[in-house]
């Protein structure tokens, strides 16, 4: 599978690190009076349905950079990629 990398192109996956569901870029606030439910929700609950699903993949074998990939996890088409700083800073984190 290549994954088309933002900056440099066509990558083969092999280069990467799949690192799971993309909702990990939201991280609860560790602060919150709910903060122990909120980070057991965080930690172990994922949604798993088929059809598209955004990932966290880890460019370790290249510029080690983290993407969001959006793909189909039915069919493994790759939809769209993106910096994961990006998606953070569009969200208000990662300031």
């Amino acid at each position: 599978m290549l994954i088309p990398h933002p900056l440099l192109g066509p990558r083969d996956a092999q280069e990467f690190t799949y690192l799971g569901d993309a909702a990990l870029i939201d991280r609860p606030d560790g602060l919150a009076a709910d903060a122990a439910e909120r980070f057991f929700d965080y930690g172990y609950l994922r949604d798993n349905p088929p059809g598209e699903h955004r990932e966290l993949w880890f460019h370790e074998q290249g510029d080690r950079s983290w993407l969001v990939v959006t793909r189909n996890i039915t069919t493994h088409e790759i939809v769209r990629v993106e910096l994961a700083r990006d998606v953070a800073l569009a969200r208000g984190r990662g300031r």
